[in-house]
């Protein structure tokens, strides 16, 4: 039986103003350095240098590409849909900031949860509010007037509703062991041991999967430029292209602090308990290191490979390891 929410625990207001001020402040502050961080990294494996020129060792770099696209021109073509071709870029960043919101960065402290919101549905929640991107994506093509802009939203939507389900598969058997659905619960049930290691499977289906749904290679199909240039964002220019770019970036995180708290123990570390946000950090920063890495390594996939991977191989895959998850804790 899923365990319910602890209803004795109760901050006041201005703490729960100031922790979603304060995490806000931390991850956007994050995202800038994360695009140098990626292009440093990349510049490094692929034996080139990154940004070198502006700034200090490029690290300016960041203001340079803001500058560059808030400078440049908004356009919006003829017969688009003015209001919802301008929702399109808003709902995956919407949906980005609502999942930051469920990330443990440590228990609680001096009466105060060193998260945002600790739900009993911790990862519904997840995918509900994730699911809001998937209606910009499809806005976003559909409001621009452009068939590539169709063409390249309908894939881009296929391949997060595909990718999805294994996702949440992948999940399950964690959300089995320890009993619960929220993520501090699911945090403290790793005292003893991280489900990286009895759930190795689920936690490889799910690495893979949110490839997938962050659009990174090698599974980036709408960047696929020799076939559909940039799909449902062909149309968008300006900070709204720089919109979608950012929720890539965010998303990255969000999908690296689920796998860190599922799977690698979340806060749980030695030292200190003022330690637990750095420690979640580290493991995120690591994810993160993994999603840089194959992106300099490997090569798109086609579009009918990235298909038949997600329902031949990583879907059945998926429901075998639940299964055999679902046996072993009846058993146990």
């Amino acid at each position: 039986m899923l365990s319910i929410a602890d209803t004795t625990f109760v901050e006041a207001t201005w703490i729960m103003i100031a922790k979603s001020l304060v995490i806000f402040a931390i991850i956007f502050g994050i995202l800038p350095i994360l695009t140098v961080v990626e292009r440093k990294l990349i510049g490094r494996f692929q034996h080139r240098y990154g940004p070198n020129r502006v700034g200090p060792y490029g690290l300016m770099q960041p203001l340079a590409d803001v500058g560059k696209l808030i400078s440049k021109e908004s356009f919006r073509p003829e017969n688009a849909v003015s209001t919802l071709f301008i929702l399109g870029p808003l709902l995956p960043v919407l949906s980005g900031v609502l999942a930051l919101a469920i990330l443990p960065w440590g228990n609680v402290q001096d009466g105060v949860g060193l998260y945002g919101i600790d739900v009993p549905i911790g990862i519904l929640y997840f995918f509900a509010v994730g699911s809001i991107a998937f209606y910009g994506l499809l806005l976003g093509g559909w409001s621009s007037g452009s068939k590539y802009s169709l063409l390249g939203a309908m894939r881009s939507a296929a391949q997060l509703i595909s990718y999805e389900v294994s996702m949440g598969l992948a999940l399950l058997g964690v959300i089995m062991m320890s009993g619960s659905l929220s993520l501090v619960d699911i945090v403290e049930a790793q005292n003893k041991i991280w489900f990286f290691i009895p759930q190795f499977v689920g936690f490889l289906i799910f690495m893979l999967a949110g490839f997938a749904e962050t659009n990174r290679t090698p599974f980036d199909m709408p960047e696929a430029d020799a076939e559909l240039v940039q799909g449902f964002m062909t149309e968008y220019g300006g900070m709204r292209f720089g919109s979608f770019l950012l929720v890539e970036y965010m998303e990255i995180l969000v999908v690296s602090g689920i796998a860190a708290a599922m799977f690698l123990g979340g806060w749980m570390g030695p030292g200190p308990g003022f330690l637990d946000p750095v420690w979640m950090l580290a493991k995120m920063f690591a994810l993160v290191f993994i999603f840089i890495w194959v992106r300099a390594t490997l090569p798109r996939l086609r579009y009918d490979q990235l298909m038949s991977l997600g329902w031949k191989v990583l879907l059945p895959l998926a429901t075998l390891n639940v299964l055999v998850t679902a046996v072993l804790v009846v058993v146990t």
